[in-house]
């Protein structure tokens, strides 16, 4: 669900509008309510650049990567073609695609993932490059059907999305969902998913089933804002006080602001994942992963945390890092596990050089030797405790 500061913009459900404006479940209301109810634009956002789009920082990437080439499937309540700020052709169409979203929480993801730059505002997408394939499989249900979510997923394989994005995630779990994400595996495809519960002992699906990459969500101060956590939390990023495009739009460059929804953390990440896969194509899904959750910015005692995961995403650290060829996630192999650290490239790469390097660093020089790679002891996640911020270029 998604707060609107005070002002519900969202049909078909129950909301909860406040400092998180989130609820997992919701209780549909009448037919005749939701077209009354359709999500429209707060305005065209014009002030200072939105904080998660400056922690993310995508325009320090995009001379590397824009997401060109990638398909992110963006699973949910649709999406409003409409808006201005996606680009002609960007949005795939076709059997099992949706171009309406009266909801609204579907357009707010696509954006974050992939709005275009535009004069008339300060919000823009993480990769401008990348299609989106909108698939609706619930309007306004609350949580959604597992068995739906699973056609949904089966629907984005078929056509051919490698990053599945699931905006709206189940509150149940089923055998079909469990069978969809074995297959988005077998066919190299990865599914981010949010930790989206807000009441103790929820927990969301496909987010908790193993091969997922399960996002938390976190404010400004770095502070975790759902309930749901668990040891299947990848990383976090920003999902309170966000600004994004906005369904209704009619044609327009048009936005809705404050938004707070844990499950727009999950938009953020596949986001970078597009940026990442588009750099290093050679990838598998699991490699991509441990790039985001090596790369990511680490709390004071660099151990995992059942709500944000191994830390904040680092973009820039993520599609710039050399990380050697097999290194494990953190919490593989105690050899390299939950010490291991990345440290980005210092700047873009030169015309006709190689790939931006970086340098591997993992705590304790006999570890390294293990591991068979450079390192160098990385503090400064520790120093920082949970607020986002960015390796600095040296």
């Amino acid at each position: 669900m998604v707060g609107f500061a005070g002002k519900s913009a969202v049909a078909g459900c129950a909301l909860f509008v406040g400092p998180l404006g989130m609820g997992l479940l919701g209780a549909p209301v009448p037919s005749a309510a939701v077209a009354e109810q359709c999500a429209n634009p707060s305005g065209t956002y014009t002030a200072a650049v939105p904080w998660g789009q400056r922690l993310i920082d995508p325009a320090r990437i995009w001379p590397l990567s824009r997401g060109t080439g990638q398909l992110v499937a963006v699973v949910g309540t649709g999406v409003d073609g409409s808006n201005g700020q996606f680009a002609s052709g960007q949005l795939v169409g076709g059997q099992g695609t949706e171009s309406d979203d009266c909801d609204g929480r579907g357009t707010i993801a696509a954006g974050i993932v992939g709005a275009q730059p535009d004069p008339s505002t300060t919000f823009v997408g993480i990769a401008p490059g990348a299609k989106i394939l909108p698939i609706r499989y619930t309007q306004a249900n609350g949580g959604g059907d597992p068995g739906q979510l699973a056609s949904a997923i089966e629907t984005a394989l078929n056509r051919g999305a490698g990053i599945i994005l699931i905006a709206v995630p189940a509150a149940s779990d089923s055998p079909a969902l469990g069978g969809a994400v074995s297959r988005a595996r077998e066919k190299g495809a990865l599914i981010v998913s949010p930790a989206a519960g807000s009441q103790q002992g929820q927990t969301s699906y496909p987010t908790a089933t193993p091969g997922v990459l399960a996002v938390g969500s976190t404010n400004q101060a770095g502070e975790a804002v759902q309930t749901e956590s668990g040891a299947y939390v990848g990383v976090s990023a920003p999902g309170a006080e966000l600004v994004s495009t906005s369904a209704g739009a009619g044609g327009t460059v048009a936005h809705r602001w404050p938004v707070s929804d844990p499950s727009l953390a999950a938009a953020h990440v596949a986001g970078v994942a597009a940026l990442v896969r588009a750099y290093h194509p050679e990838l598998s899904p699991e490699q991509v992963v441990a790039r985001l959750t090596l790369t990511a910015h680490r709390g004071p005692s660099g151990a995992h945390d059942p709500r944000r995961g191994w830390g904040a995403i680092d973009a820039y650290a993520a599609v710039s890092a050399a990380i050697p060829a097999g290194t494990p996630g953190p919490g593989g192999p105690p050899s390299v596990g939950p010490d291991t650290y990345v440290v980005p490239a210092a700047a873009p790469a030169r015309a006709g050089a190689d790939k931006v390097s970086g340098v591997l660093a993992i705590a304790g020089v006999a570890t390294a030797i293990a591991a068979g790679v450079v390192v160098a002891a990385v503090r400064r996640g520790k120093r920082r405790g949970w607020r986002p911020s960015r390796f600095r270029a040296s």
